[in-house]
């Protein structure tokens, strides 16, 4: 593998852990700051939704400038600014200010996703086995914020829990900046494994699925990160206990174990129809999540593994289906549409905790609403054109009735 390649899969995948390490460190914080602040649990969570908005929202000007400007150059950005956020985010003395500062880290961390994801596809040959492992350093992020968080909020006082991992982001940065510097890596628009561009017909009924399944996978996704040390805080206090840590440790173990099943999607989505890969993961959540509902008790760690998997576990084929359907010079920007829906607008996710657990005390009711949103996502994949992964179609129309992407 040439250098280049090692160094951006290293970079992209360093970074997908971060941005999801950071936008999650909150989930766990909020159970230290309701005794911080003397909030409800409810009032507090309402605070970090600004920053999962501004995470999808952000995407779309971010992967203009990728596609425009330079991928180097955001993704240096993307480093430095996170970071930094998150050290402010550390300073803040009221809730007004823990918003702000969490606000600041959703608009930096919405870089990566449209910018670090199409120069990954761009500059490797094996886009599943590479979307794959990029999605196992995500799910360990994911891991990583909760026992971070938990441990240095208990440890050491929450502002501990996001200034620290504000150095070390802030350290990768200017290694990163030093390798920019260096001519590690090449800011080309071609790709390295072309395929031949898809036509309009395809392009329109991939994109038209996804514009539902994007949706849906995100609500439950981001509805599942921010829930879960609650869910476990809240059934499983024989075994976490009360404070922040032990949930914390819980949702590490939980996305550890999790994180294979992208190494696993990936994979199959080298081998397999992406079509089938991504709608098998969509209708499986639905009797899991049922379980989910019904089990109190240990089990339930078992359970919350197999629903993180399937939910995960389909990225790698849902960014390959994106990649295939995309032309280079086009794809930062169609990236950063697919995170607007599937980060922005599915922060009302995040907003949905809250609101059932203000209104019914506990997030029982969330079981159900994650099985709806996954009923409709397995409709929307079911639309999906039925074709072999790894860019080899079925059948290929001849090239003047292909897209020609323009400037």
């Amino acid at each position: 593998m040439p250098a280049t390649i090692r160094f951006t899969l290293g970079f992209s995948s360093t970074a997908h852990a971060f941005a999801h390490m950071f936008m999650l460190l909150y989930a766990t914080v909020v159970l230290a700051l309701e005794r911080e602040f003397a909030m409800p649990y409810a009032d507090l969570q309402w605070l970090s939704v600004p920053a999962f908005v501004l995470f999808g929202v952000g995407s779309l000007p971010a992967g203009w400038l990728g596609d425009r400007w330079s991928s180097a150059g955001m993704m240096a950005i993307f480093f430095l600014g996170t970071g930094t956020a998150a050290i402010v985010t550390g300073f803040a003395t009221s809730p007004l200010g823990i918003m702000l500062g969490l606000s600041l880290i959703g608009l930096f961390a919405s870089i990566y996703h449209p910018v670090g994801l199409a120069w990954l596809v761009k500059n490797t040959t094996a886009r599943g086995r590479a979307l794959g492992l990029n999605g196992v350093f995500g799910s360990l992020g994911t891991a990583s914020a909760a026992i971070v968080a938990g441990a240095l909020a208990d440890w050491l006082g929450w502002r501990a829990a996001f200034i620290g991992p504000g150095l070390v982001c802030v350290v990768v940065g200017f290694a990163f900046l030093l390798c920019v510097r260096r001519g590690v890596f090449v800011d080309g628009q071609a790709d390295v494994r072309p395929v031949p561009m898809p036509t309009v017909g395809d392009m329109k009924r991939v994109f038209s699925a996804l514009l539902v399944t994007t949706v849906c996978v995100g609500l439950i996704y981001q509805s599942t990160t921010v829930a879960l040390p609650k869910i476990f805080n809240e059934r499983l206090t024989d075994l976490v206990g009360t404070g922040a840590f032990g949930a914390g440790a819980l949702v590490s173990l939980v996305y550890v174990f999790a994180a294979l099943s992208q190494m696993l999607g990936g994979e199959l989505a080298d081998r397999l129809p992406l079509k089938l890969v991504y709608l098998t993961c969509q209708l499986a959540q639905i009797p899991v999540l049922l379980i989910g509902f019904l089990t109190h008790n240990a089990a339930l760690v078992v359970v919350a593994v197999a629903m993180v998997s399937l939910n995960t576990g389909s990225s790698p084929a849902e960014n390959a289906l994106i990649a295939r359907y995309s032309p280079p010079a086009w794809r930062s920007r169609i990236y950063g549409f697919k995170f607007v829906l599937g980060l922005g607008v599915s922060s009302i996710g995040v907003a949905i905790v809250p609101a059932i657990h203000g209104l019914t005390g506990s997030l029982d009711a969330l079981f159900f609403v994650l099985m709806a949103f996954a009923a409709v996502s397995a409709a929307g994949a079911s639309l999906l054109p039925y074709e072999r992964a790894s860019g080899r179609p079925e059948l290929r129309l001849p090239e003047s009735a292909a897209i020609q992407p323009t400037e």
